[in-house]
């Protein structure tokens, strides 16, 4: 696979390459260059990798006479009338009258551009038409097809590709399917036998796959006779054929990168469940779940080992995560090393620093909190203290990874939130010791698809088990008209004794809008609820000022705490039985469900309220039933991946893995675990793909995965 050149190469004396501009593909030229970007498409291999999203069978035609309700067809004729006309009083409709040799039928649009549609749909010209018929509305009788997909042509039935399987590509205004059809027959046509062939012959063999210059052949120009359904649901072998070789490069680089590690790096194999763990244990005012066990079990297996232990952990909100990553700290501290916690902003190092140091003080261990905020002396300090190996446990942001921050011996990193860091980014902290023990952590649950994806060079655990005698969290919505139902529900909630949050919009523009917007909700609560004590939180306050309104909520002093989206609200206060989300279609299924973790964490029964405001896209409807339907985290992480798709999920653009061209993570599940599989056997029997029946192999995993997962150096 080609190392792609973007920049657009000499017309003159050139051998056609899959790295040319698509500028120089007949029919294209530079204004459509233009609208090709748009679609992500510079290269020709962007070509050869953009397939149809659906197909139309012109090899089954069929007449209007064969025409049922229902069922879905293609037929060819020509225009005998076309033009808008009143239904009703008010509603316009557009409507075509096309004619074959067995009757006529009409076409009905609804939403249209007039000028458009007149010019489009001329009398006399031929016509495809693809849809599914209906009763007719308005005339009580016959049917009638509405908003089909059509194309016309002024000559003939010949100029429409009749009688055959159709490629239908996404496209953009101003690029025509016909138009975007016809550059995509160019591409495959001139390039697509120039593709070299990577994939081991066994693979071919065992999935029956053709060679890659079929593939992208039939993938693209469905040859006569193609199986239409298998097309359709991307199961064609052509359409297999890719996306397999798509997710093994992906499984492939993730394999070496794990393979590499465990026998390129000696770690330090660590003595586990020594004194200090053991004390920990003892203080724990709760018992731990079987889950939390388990897991435990896992991660001191793996630091036992004589390579680096690189495990993920998966936790729901609220499963218990810090006594895990605090047990696996310890155990670096018990073995006379240093241990250092990273998480992604400030307030969360804040909160995770405020929750260990109290076990921290009373098991005798010196514990630092090091972000980019406070005086350059006191960070001074600390860093001087790490280095010299003073401190043994350290929490801290980016900070830990930037210049100037020295461990005198880390034997462990815990990396909390890592969604927020890239594959790079997050291991950069590991180059701060000797091959130290990692533990990447989530609070967002993965599906299961983009985990193997992400983070398939990482071993995983699960903690799907919440503490005892917690309650499911009821999450009702209420649209703005009912907004104050669930500010009277929230004063009720107040009397009982208990605490609530109030989290505000989502402004994306301004820092200081969203500031406003939370500053104007505290004075409504003052306003309505006069006799409630409320305080405001957010991101611009000084470090002290938080502590002291935090520690105030703790303590009950506080009974609302209306809060900003630019904190993490972490802290375990189980009075906390309701939150109101303001403006909550503005949020992310994953933000609203970390964000109504914050309560259900005692043994009162708890409520999210989630407040809407129209105008309400599909997408936030989505969302908000799934809030609504779902409280495990898996489940919600689920419908987030249908509803979003795997390239904006959790930020996966800046995951360090290449987004998916042909491949999709719900849908082809089934050859992302064969492609693993085969990864990981491949990977066993020839580490570094040195056999000459890898070769080509190597240089295509080097070129489509070496930058993003920094194999350049390993394979």
């Amino acid at each position: 696979m080609p190392i792609v050149n973007r920049s657009p190469m000499p017309k003159e004396n050139k051998t056609p390459s899959l790295e040319d501009s698509l500028q120089f593909v007949k029919g294209v030229g530079p204004k459509r260059v233009l609208l090709l970007k748009k679609l992500g498409l510079e290269t020709i291999d962007d070509a050869l990798h953009f397939l149809p999203f659906r197909y139309e069978d012109r090899s089954q035609v069929k007449t209007i006479s064969q025409l049922n309700v229902g069922e879905a067809v293609t037929l060819a004729g020509s225009i005998t009338s076309a033009g808008s006309m009143r239904a009703g009083h008010r509603k316009k409709i557009f409507e075509v009258i096309v004619q074959d040799e067995t009757g006529f039928v009409s076409a009905k649009w609804f939403q249209f551009n007039e000028k458009y549609m007149t010019g489009k749909f001329e009398v006399g010209n031929a016509i495809v038409l693809s849809g599914t018929p209906v009763n007719s509305r308005y005339s009580g009788s016959g049917i009638e097809f509405v908003h089909p997909d059509v194309e016309t042509s002024s000559s003939d039935k010949d100029a429409l590709e009749m009688g055959q399987i159709l490629p239908v590509y996404r496209t953009t205004e101003g690029l025509p399917v016909k138009s975007m059809r016809a550059i995509m027959r160019q591409v495959v046509e001139h390039y697509a036998d120039r593709v070299e062939e990577f994939l081991p012959a066994h693979i071919l063999q065992a999935n029956h796959f053709p060679k890659r210059s079929q593939a992208f052949r039939d993938a693209h120009l469905p040859p006569k006779g193609s199986d239409i359904k298998a097309l359709e649901s991307f199961q064609s072998p052509a359409q297999a054929r890719l996306i397999y070789e798509e997710l093994f490069l992906i499984q492939l680089g993730l394999a070496s990168r794990k393979k590499l590690r465990s026998f390129r790096q000696t770690g330090n194999p660590l003595k586990t469940r020594g004194e200090l763990v053991k004390d920990l244990v003892k203080q724990l005012p709760f018992e731990l779940t079987n889950a939390q066990k388990r897991v435990l079990k896992e991660i001191m297996e793996d630091l036992e080992q004589p390579h680096p232990m690189n495990r993920l952990l998966q936790g729901d909100v609220g499963s218990g995560k810090t006594v895990v990553a605090l047990t696996s700290l310890l155990t670096a501290v018990d073995n006379g090393m240093q241990a250092a916690l990273m998480a992604p902003t400030e307030l969360l190092c804040e909160q995770h620093y405020a929750s260990l140091s109290p076990y921290c003080e009373r098991l005798g261990i010196s514990i630092a909190l090091l972000t980019g905020a406070g005086k350059a002396k006191d960070r001074a300090r600390i860093q001087e203290n790490i280095s010299q190996g003073n401190t043994q446990l350290i929490v801290g942001t980016h900070a830990l990874i930037q210049k100037g921050v020295d461990f005198n011996n880390l034997g462990l990193i815990v990396v909390d939130e890592q969604h927020r860091f890239g594959v790079l980014q997050r291991e950069a902290i590991g180059k701060k010791g000797k091959a130290p023990h990692a533990l990447i952590m989530t609070a967002t649950p993965i599906p299961r698809s983009l985990s193997l994806t992400l983070y398939g060079d990482l071993s995983v655990s699960y903690l799907d088990e919440s503490p005892p005698g917690r309650q499911p969290i009821q999450t009702r919505i209420f649209y703005d008209k009912k907004r104050m139902q669930a500010y009277e529900l929230l004063s009720k909630e107040i009397a009982k004794g208990r605490q609530a949050y109030i989290v505000c919009p989502l402004i994306e523009e301004s820092e200081k809008m969203e500031l406003k917007a939370a500053t104007e909700t505290l004075e409504f609560i003052k306003t309505t609820f006069p006799d409630l004590k409320a305080e405001l939180i957010h991101g611009r306050m000084k470090r002290e000022e938080r502590q002291d309104v935090m520690a105030r909520f703790l303590e009950g002093s506080i009974q609302i705490l209306v809060a900003t989206t630019v904190i993490e609200v972490g802290i375990d206060v189980p009075n906390a039985s309701l939150m109101i989300v303001e403006h909550a279609e503005r949020f992310g299924l994953s933000q609203l469900h970390q964000l109504r973790g914050r309560v259900g964490r005692g043994r009162h029964l708890s409520h999210c309220m989630l407040i809407a405001y129209f105008p309400l896209s599909e997408e936030g409807k989505l969302r908000l039933e799934a809030m609504k339907n779902f409280t495990d985290g898996f489940a919600i992480a689920e419908e987030d991946l249908k509803i979003r798709g795997p390239g904006d999920f959790m930020g996966t653009r800046q995951s360090g893995i290449p987004l998916l061209r042909v491949a999709n993570l719900l849908r082809d599940f089934k050859w992302l675990t064969l492609a693993r599989e085969e990864a990981t056997r491949l990977i066993e029997a020839d580490p570094q793909l040195q056999e000459s029946k890898h070769i080509k192999l190597k240089q295509a995993l080097q070129n489509t995965m070496g930058d993003k997962l920094d194999l350049m150096a390993i394979i």
